[in-house]
């Protein structure tokens, strides 16, 4: 049997225990897994299962195509959408019973207009941004969003399901930004209620503010990375402090080993350059498979049982290796990253190598590297 040359080894049990950990997290509060971009990287279909095999009683994506994709594979648990641009598939969304954002009067208008020819209300949830300046009404703008909806659920060509927010700053907790957010989505709710809307589930918590900020929980919770096993607060707390399990490891395998002296020059520009007779090895992953470019020289790995890190530029299919005397021969495997249980780097900490976040990190593993999953869920 050929053996993967790169693979991304997805643990869906960790998944599952991790949203266990958040559904005890969340009180009495529902669970959204937030699923988008293929689950963090993680595979879509996979995780979204397993997410709902622990608790999860809803599902969150960015784009119409995967939530659409959710239900294609027989996946029939709540999932809301919400990054749109004009003229989206609004009469298929609506049929397959998927909610949708509201954020702005021409998406509640394209919406109603597709529910009016379907023939059935689309389930929709109203945003405002409460300071994120992201998406979501501005404040200024919420007032008539929340009129026009009330006309629309009246006419019965919509149903306002819910309400929700983003933080700006959850990752910091303590910051004076989520105090001022969550007073703002008070007002905003309040507003609501006062136009007789009386949506099901109010939403504001990601996965920074359901670990440490039980105010915020409302009546769904919405994490997204810390399904997936990472710390949104590296700087406050580790996985295994939250209780978290990381799910997915990355690994490749050796395709090269060559002998070369001291003072040779190694990869584009020289960068690297052996300090004393070693050997070299190839790994078959690059900038094109989602290793960033900035680990050059420093991005970590496990090899042979020790700590060693890129050599050189990463480049667009490989990267080499000074192995000194590791004994590594072809064939033999690289842990780049993985849960750290047997002294491998974690996300995290190729996070901290290139300077950029965990997030990053795991969602830029493109689909050449082959997904392996296991677990009870798989």
């Amino acid at each position: 049997m050929t053996r993967n040359l790169r693979e991304a080894v997805v643990d869906l049990d960790a998944v599952r225990s991790n949203v266990a950990v958040l559904r005890r997290h969340s009180g009495s509060a529902g669970v959204m897994a937030v699923v988008k971009a293929d689950a963090y990287g993680h595979g879509l279909v996979p995780c979204a299962r397993a997410a709902l095999d622990g608790g999860a009683t809803w599902l969150g994506v960015a784009l119409l195509d995967e939530a659409l994709a959710l239900r294609a594979a027989g996946i029939t648990a709540p999932v809301l959408a919400w990054l749109f641009g004009p003229g989206e598939r609004w009469a298929e969304a609506i049929a397959a019973d998927v909610d949708l954002s509201v954020a702005a009067g021409w998406v509640l208008a394209e919406v109603a207009d597709a529910a009016r020819a379907e023939g059935r209300p689309a389930r929709v949830h109203l945003k405002i941004d409460t300071g994120l300046s992201r998406g979501g009404a501005p404040a200024s703008e919420w007032p008539g969003l929340v009129a026009a909806a009330r006309r629309a659920e009246s006419d019965g060509v919509v149903r306002v399901v819910g309400v929700w927010s983003h933080f700006a700053y959850a990752d910091a907790p303590g910051h004076p930004t989520i105090d001022r957010q969550l007073a703002l989505f008070q007002d905003a709710l309040a507003l609501v209620e006062s136009a007789g809307l009386r949506p099901e589930v109010r939403h504001l918590a990601n996965s920074a503010a359901v670990l440490t900020r039980a105010d915020t929980r409302f009546d769904l919770t919405r994490p997204g990375l810390a399904v997936y096993g990472l710390s949104p607060i590296p700087e406050t707390a580790t996985s295994a402090q939250l209780g978290l399990r990381p799910a997915m490891s990355l690994r490749a395998r050796f395709v090269l080993v060559k002998p070369v002296p001291a003072g040779e020059g190694v990869s584009y520009g020289h960068t690297h350059t052996t300090t004393s007779d070693t050997r070299l090895g190839l790994l078959p992953v690059g900038y094109a498979d989602g290793i960033p470019r900035h680990a050059s020289n420093v991005g970590p790995m496990l090899v042979a049982g020790r700590r060693n890190q890129v050599a050189g530029r990463v480049c667009m299919d490989q990267v080499v290796v000074d192995l000194g005397d590791a004994p590594v021969e072809v064939g033999d495997e690289a842990v780049l990253f993985g849960p750290g249980d047997s002294g491998e780097p974690t996300a995290q900490d190729w996070a901290d190598a290139v300077d950029t976040i965990s997030y990053e990190i795991v969602t830029r593993i493109g689909p050449r590297v082959a997904r392996r999953y296991h677990g009870a869920t798989g």
